[in-house]
């Protein structure tokens, strides 16, 4: 797979990304704060993108979402960085009561240093991340060339053919 380079440097094949969402309380805070802990519990933020205001998908009877995507490095294996991020929801007060529904933060792992993942409750790439335009313009803002690793397709071409219809707002002055 041909190594794309994210703005600052760093080869995308070394990189991990994360997506970080919230819909209840004070959404932006919730956001600062997992971060925070992620880089807290060895998770190096190296990039990040804007933030951007997303219409629901699945459950459209809820708040609308603030989501950003975070491009790092960690030593942490795929398993125990997924826990670090549950722990993070966890304490932030997430409930898991109804599939897609409202939440004070989920932070999902996209792509772990170009490998691909398939074990119990852990797939990587995320498996619905190329359906997601709340996923894939953050990610393409901060690492445009990047390729699905299962496919060598560009997320960018992805996205040019997405027919969510979700909308999907860049929020005024939250640029990195």
């Amino acid at each position: 797979m041909h190594s794309d380079r994210v703005r600052d440097g760093k080869d995308v094949d070394k990189l991990v990304f994360l997506c970080l969402g919230a819909n209840l309380g004070d959404r932006q805070s919730f956001i600062e704060r997992a971060i925070v802990s992620l880089e807290e519990g060895g998770f190096a933020v190296v990039r990040r993108s804007s933030i951007y205001e997303t219409e629901p998908v699945g459950l459209t009877e809820q708040p609308w979402f603030l989501n950003t995507v975070v491009a790092g490095e960690t030593d942490l294996e795929p398993r125990s960085l997924l826990i670090l991020c549950k722990r993070i929801e966890e304490q932030a007060g997430r409930e898991r009561n109804v599939r897609f529904g409202p939440r004070v933060i989920d932070i999902d792992i996209l792509l772990y240093k170009g490998s691909i993942v398939d074990e119990d409750s852990l797939i990587i790439p995320h498996p619905r991340m190329h359906e997601r335009r709340f996923v894939l313009e953050p990610l393409l803002e901060i690492a445009p060339q990047i390729n699905d690793p299962n496919q060598t397709v560009r997320y960018a071409d992805m996205l040019a053919g997405l027919d969510e219809k979700k909308k999907v707002t860049k929020l005024k002055g939250s640029e990195f």
